[in-house]
């Protein structure tokens, strides 16, 4: 049977995060913490019991009013249970639906991170009346990275991890040590730093960074409870990159990173890489989630750079299934999908010309 959570319920919300923190299918993106980042949204819970009141599946669901169309129901990385049990699966989806009809939501649109292999995931959820759209290759196509890279950190210790990593990675891995950088761990104020040298960071790579108050915002529901943090390097003083790992249940995310422009030959990125590995490891997280790259491995694509910096460390190239949804009303959701990608091309194109100036 599902239940729809009262968040304002403190046994029920308890209850819900022990379960996350403790599934094996955690992931950060289905936390109560990180909704509240999500200011925006209004969030709600689903979760399938067992006959004994117990939970063993959930699905977080955040829902925006969107201009014109009316009310959007958007799931990252969820849902978090045994995939594969379509009694659990079938829950969710009938608490998602009286959710729809509470909002009179035009769609679900859910972004497991379910491996595109996985041909009985697939099977179950288009048995169930979703549909599938897994044709995307680049980071615009989609709200959650479709490729990723994760380093497997079970049965291993630092020694043999390190030993892994591409020959290239370990030496400026160890040059960054050499010339003296440090990495050390970023208080709130640290984040006024991290995020000028995001800026920097966004204008060298082409991408809008950010405000500052949403990286504060993640630091106030994240860090009380030990599920971020902020490392920052530094070379003679100067602090020269950063990165912000996240932590929940039995893995770590690597989900933001910044770099001057300026000592980019010491090779700061890798010793914050490793750093951030090894915490991974002394907390006894399965996997290391480097997140995404594009799925275009070409030499010539302008993303080949993080593709291959990431690809070092010996993680594995991942693919997911891609955007698994309910369009409750197929026409609103269509005309929905073009006007987000013609807005998206627009914001793009904006970005790129007010760097330029």
């Amino acid at each position: 049977m599902y239940k729809i959570l009262d968040l304002k319920d403190e046994k029920q919300t308890k209850d819900f995060k022990e379960f996350l923190e403790g599934h094996p299918r955690c992931n950060f993106q289905q936390s109560l913490e990180w909704g509240n980042v999500k200011t925006f949204w209004i969030k709600e819970v689903v979760v399938s019991c067992s006959d004994d009141g117990k939970i063993r599946g959930s699905l977080t669901i955040w829902v925006r009013k969107m201009p014109i169309f009316g009310y959007m129901m958007y799931v990252a990385r969820g849902p978090v249970c045994d995939i594969h049990d379509k009694a659990v699966l079938k829950d969710l989806k009938d608490g998602s639906d009286e959710i729809a009809k509470k909002y009179k939501a035009f769609v679900l649109r859910m972004e497991p991170d379910v491996e595109k292999e996985d041909k009985e995931y697939r099977k179950i959820v288009e048995e169930l009346g979703y549909k599938v759209k897994d044709d995307s290759k680049d980071f615009k196509d989609e709200i959650q990275p479709r490729f990723v890279f994760q380093l497997d950190l079970r049965g291993k210790d630092k020694d043999t991890i390190f030993s892994e990593f591409h020959q290239k990675t370990r030496y400026n891995t160890r040059l960054a040590t050499k010339k003296g950088v440090e990495v050390k761990e970023g208080t709130r104020d640290d984040l006024k730093i991290f995020h000028n040298i995001m800026i920097e960071t966004g204008k060298r790579d082409d991408f809008l960074a950010r405000p500052l108050s949403y990286f504060e915002k993640m630091y106030d529901e994240l860090v009380p409870g030990g599920h971020m943090k902020l490392l920052m390097a530094y070379h003679e003083g100067q602090p020269i990159s950063g990165i912000i790992p996240i932590m929940y249940g039995n893995k770590t995310w690597y989900l933001y990173g910044a770099s001057s422009n300026s000592k980019r030959n010491v090779m700061p990125n890798y010793l914050l890489q490793w750093t951030s590995i090894q915490e991974a490891i002394d907390a006894g997280h399965e996997m290391y989630d480097f997140r995404g790259v594009s799925g275009v491995v070409d030499e010539n694509h302008p993303q080949y750079g993080l593709y291959r910096f990431k690809k070092g460390f010996n993680a594995r190239f991942v693919e997911f299934i891609g955007e698994v949804y309910l369009p409750y009303k197929p026409f609103v959701y269509k005309m929905y999908k073009f006007a987000e990608k013609t807005f998206r091309t627009i914001r793009g194109i904006k970005s790129r010309l007010n760097q330029k100036v």
